[in-house]
């Protein structure tokens, strides 16, 4: 259970906010510690994961290029940029139900960022009618020894790599 939270709580970055890749800045490259916390419904209590991830520019890569296939389900994909602040709202489909989500981006992505969603479904995605999510990530310095790009440290101790589970990178 608590793995598909982080999975999805790291969905909140990539899939239903229909970020293209030009829009989202390179992170830093070296060891980020992504804090998240969602809620869905009437739940009072919000479930909460923390990961560590190792990032590199091929890394970023990926998970851009994941954006963009998600993209793909979208209708509606508006970015503001205010500074250091970006609003994206977006209308997403996922099989029957239609996701509309608003969030908001602060920060440089060089050392901290922070991202604020809320969802509406319509109808419900599995008995869910809305949920939010904010996600905390800050840079913590170099990759410890024995990682690789791309490895993500769970909660739990599980380690996972995004890059095993992605094609090569689009060239440019």
């Amino acid at each position: 259970m608590r793995i598909a939270i982080v999975l999805t709580s790291l969905g909140a970055l990539v899939a239903p906010m229909a970020v293209s890749a030009q829009d989202l800045p390179k992170r830093k490259s070296g060891l980020w510690e992504i804090r998240t916390s969602s809620a869905t419904g009437k739940s009072a209590v919000a479930q909460r994961a923390t990961v560590q991830m190792c990032i590199d520019e091929n890394t970023d890569d990926v998970v851009q290029q994941q954006m963009g296939a998600a993209r793909q389900s979208c209708s509606r994909h508006d970015v503001k940029r205010t500074g250091e602040q970006m609003v994206v709202d977006s209308v997403c489909r996922f099989g029957e139900t239609t996701a509309t989500t608003h969030s908001v981006f602060t920060g440089a992505f060089d050392t901290a960022y922070k991202v604020e969603s809320r969802t509406a479904y319509d109808p419900p995605l599995q008995g869910t009618r809305e949920g939010t999510a904010v996600m905390q990530a800050r840079w913590l310095g170099a990759c410890k020894a024995g990682q690789k790009p791309g490895d993500m440290i769970l909660g739990n101790g599980m380690k996972i790599n995004l890059n095993d589970h992605a094609g090569p990178p689009a060239r440019k």
